[in-house]
């Protein structure tokens, strides 16, 4: 039996979820500006308290590796990587593109959402990158992997190879304003959670896949430019 706490900050939702065996036991969320610092750690401590968990029963600590926002990526992975340091337990790193198109394929198990055809849906999860570039990746209706992580300025020529034959389900913080652009996509309301990261993250640990605690880096995909102030200063 593993239990895996979940850590996704990559966006402005500050997700934060217990696992049992993959499966979701509890989970705090809050979508309320990016206060991820000082919220990740009361969540945790919420968390742990409600479930009558103790740290040292933790089995592996999973986060949500990118892509997405530079200084939520830093906040959730170094969260992530100190708890992993101090309790002496492996550092797990899911996609964050991965677990999103997975909360997508848990929320029409469940009933949640419904398209048609979703047999033959092609799955766009969209992390907003500012103006009308987002962070993408395609899947098929079971969330397996069609292409690469990219940065994608949105356009209506836009995944042209993948459109018409097959429904383009567009969801995620940066796909509202694709709407307009891609008339033809069907958009569902999925957000980024920890909840994405269960099952995803008891796999890696099964199969292994963990990551050395010292050197691991979010994903950020694009280098993070300072841009200086147009501000005169004194």
């Amino acid at each position: 039996m593993s239990l895996i706490l979940c850590i996704e900050t990559g966006t402005d939702i500050c997700s934060v979820g217990l696992a049992r065996n993959g499966e979701l036991v509890s989970l705090r969320e809050s979508d309320e500006g990016r206060d991820h610092a000082r919220k990740v750690a009361v969540f945790v401590d919420e968390l742990l308290r409600e479930t009558g968990v103790a740290p040292d029963e933790l089995d592996a600590v999973a986060v949500g590796m990118g892509p997405g926002s530079y200084t939520g990526l830093r906040i959730g992975v170094s969260f992530a990587k100190g708890m992993c340091y101090a309790l002496g337990i492996p550092l797990v790193a899911v996609g964050s593109l991965d677990a999103l198109a997975e909360v997508a394929v848990e929320d029409h198990e469940a009933g949640i959402i419904d398209v048609e055809n979703w047999a033959q849906a092609r799955l766009c999860p969209m992390v907003d990158a500012r103006r009308m570039e987002v962070y993408t990746r395609l899947y098929d209706s079971g969330g397996h992997p069609l292409t690469e992580v990219a940065a994608e300025v949105v356009t209506a020529d836009s995944f042209a190879e993948w459109r018409g034959t097959a429904p383009l389900v567009i969801f995620g913080n940066g796909a509202a304003k694709c709407r307009e652009v891609l008339p033809d996509a069907e958009y569902i309301n999925v957000v980024p959670s920890a909840r994405g990261l269960a099952r995803l993250a008891q796999q890696r640990l099964t199969e292994g896949k963990t990551e050395d605690i010292a050197y691991f880096e979010p994903f950020y995909l694009k280098d993070f430019i300072v841009i200086p102030s147009k501000k005169k200063l004194l």
